[in-house]
C-alpha cells in the first residue's frame, strides 16, 4: 500500500517503520516539550496523511514509553476522510515529568482495513452464552 503524507513543518520527520516486520509506523514530535505528572497534552507531528477509503489509522502507545514511563495515548482514530495534521494526545500517568526532544518517537500508527455496518433496528437480539453479563462477570 502506498500511503501519501505531507510535511506541514520544516521540523517534521517522515513517518517510518523501525523494522520491516512492525505493524505500526513511528510518529515523531516536532518540538521540545515536557509533560508534567498527570498532565494531558496534544502533541504535534507536523504531518498529514491520506488514508485510503476503507481503512483507518489507529494511534497506539509506544510500548517502551508506556511501560517504562507511564505515557498513554488518547483519542487515536484517524478516519480516511481526515486531511489535517496528525496530533497525538498523550497523558503522563506517572509522578515524574517526562521530557521529549524534537524528533523523538511519541506514538505509532497502524493502518487497518475496516468494515462499515448497515444498521437494522429490531425488537429483540439473539441470545448468547454471555447474554448481558459484563464487567468482571467471568470471574478472576
Amino acid at each position: 500500500m502506498k500511503l501519501k503524507f505531507k510535511k506541514l513543518s520544516a521540523d517534521s520527520k517522515n513517518p517510518s517503520y523501525a523494522h520491516t516486520s512492525d505493524a505500526g509506523f513511528d510518529l515523531y514530535c516536532t518540538q521540545d516539550l515536557e509533560i508534567k505528572p498527570h498532565e494531558r497534552k496534544s502533541v504535534s507531528t507536523g504531518i498529514a496523511i491520506e488514508i485510503p477509503y476503507g481503512y483507518v489509522g489507529l494511534i497506539w502507545d509506544k510500548s517502551g514509553l508506556s511501560q517504562k514511563f507511564g505515557l498513554k495515548v488518547f483519542g487515536g482514530v484517524i478516519d480516511s476522510g481526515y486531511r489535517g495534521e496528525i496530533l497525538v494526545g498523550l497523558m503522563n500517568l506517572s509522578d515524574t515529568v517526562f521530557k521529549f526532544e524534537k524528533g523523538h518517537k511519541i506514538a505509532q500508527l497502524l493502518i487497518q482495513k475496516i468494515e462499515t455496518a448497515d444498521f437494522e433496528e429490531v425488537e429483540e437480539l439473539s441470545g448468547s452464552d454471555r447474554g448481558g453479563n459484563g464487567f468482571g462477570s467471568t470471574g478472576k
